[in-house]
């Protein structure tokens, strides 16, 4: 069984796919993890997260023990991600990485969940559920802020939301593998919902697609 979700940054993908990989016993691989540790190993090594000649270099050596690495979390680090996710040359050496987790599950698992921005559409096209998780900029702005805060970093809200709205106009316009739902996509705003909420809708919409 294979379960893709995809969403903006803070809509509660991430959250919702550990959730699914728990109870339905699958792999769990957060793809954006990644990215971020591409972005972070070009920031360390003092280069452009834009130069693509760099960040393809950096993504066609990753290792999976580079996703344990610290300072993942940082928005310095989202960002960089975000910028090294527009490199079609970036997204070509990581999307092996993405499939081949999908087709062989670690530790004897029967399937994966995968949860990103183009699971659906490129990595997974043939997922037996998807989902695309999403919810207003104001609300994930909000979510992003606390998320911030709760970790002891200092943060104002209309900067966040700004950052935010940068990150979705460079997600969605980017010419390899924007960021939209997939033709046949669940889509889940969770705007004004709570985790359990989500979950359970998310139950219900891939238990009627295994009936």
């Amino acid at each position: 069984m294979i379960i893709a979700i995809d969403g903006p940054a803070a809509a509660g993908k991430g959250t919702l796919a550990r959730r699914l990989a728990v109870h339905f016993d699958l792999a769990y691989l957060d793809t954006g993890l990644i990215y971020r540790a591409v972005g972070k190993k070009v920031l360390d090594a003092g280069a452009d997260p834009e130069d693509a000649e760099a960040s393809e270099a950096v993504a066609r050596a990753l290792q999976a023990t580079d996703l344990e690495t610290q300072g993942l979390r940082t928005d310095e680090t989202a960002q960089a991600a975000s910028k090294v996710s527009a490199v079609p040359g970036v997204r070509a050496a990581l999307l092996e990485f993405q499939r081949d987790f999908a087709a062989y599950p670690p530790d004897g698992k029967k399937g994966a969940v995968l949860d990103g921005r183009d699971i659906g559409t490129v990595v997974c096209p043939d997922a037996d559920a998807k989902l695309f998780v999403s919810a207003s900029t104001e609300v994930r702005a909000e979510r992003r802020l606390k998320e911030l805060q709760e970790r002891g970093l200092e943060a104002i809200y209309a900067r966040v939301l700004e950052d935010m709205k940068e990150r979705d106009a460079r997600d969605s316009s980017r010419a390899a593998s924007p960021l939209e739902p997939a033709k046949d996509a669940h889509q889940l705003d969770t705007s004004t919902l709570d985790a359990d909420q989500v979950f359970a809708k998310a139950l219900e919409v891939i238990s009627s697609r295994e009936a």
